[in-house]
């Protein structure tokens, strides 16, 4: 499986080894998402950016609307399935399930930037001081980070 992280709050008062990792993540501005591969590594920087962030298990019809709408590549390109033709994938269907999956990572795409730009999700976050479990939007969320992304697409959620 693979997380998708989106920073929620913004960079005022962030303590050093904070906004670090989050430098390391390339979750540098407010409604950025990386998708990442689920493993020790990550998660002990999840755990270091959990009063900043979001995250949960993306699903692959997410991803593949996150590629075809806030995909881009250098020169600040939207990124297409013609930007393939590098990669071991042949559709941005199969790349999605790949990343999903945990079985790709962006940069397993030479032209992908890793860093995906999203709008703020209709309706606002439920609250960027309090955790998911308490009705906020920080921390942990499961599944649900699918509902919060194609929110922040304006896709159907």
């Amino acid at each position: 499986m693979s997380w998708a992280v989106v920073r929620v709050r913004g960079q005022i008062n962030v303590k050093p080894k904070i906004k670090e990792t989050m430098r390391l993540m390339r979750l540098n501005r407010v409604n950025h998402c990386v998708i990442i591969p689920e493993n020790d590594t990550y998660q002990g920087m999840l755990n270091i950016i959990k009063d900043y962030v979001t995250w949960g298990e993306v699903d692959p019809e997410t991803t593949q609307i996150v590629l075809e709408s806030s995909g881009k590549k250098s020169g600040r390109e939207n990124f297409t399935k013609a930007d393939l033709k590098d990669s071991p994938f042949k559709t941005i269907k199969a790349l999605s399930k790949g990343l999903s999956e945990g079985k790709a990572t962006v940069s397993d795409v030479p032209c992908l930037k890793p860093v995906f730009r999203l709008h703020p999700p209709r309706k606002g976050y439920e609250g960027i001081k309090r955790s998911f479990k308490e009705g906020g939007a920080l921390g942990y969320r499961g599944g649900n980070i699918n509902q919060l992304i194609r929110r922040m697409q304006y896709a159907e959620a």
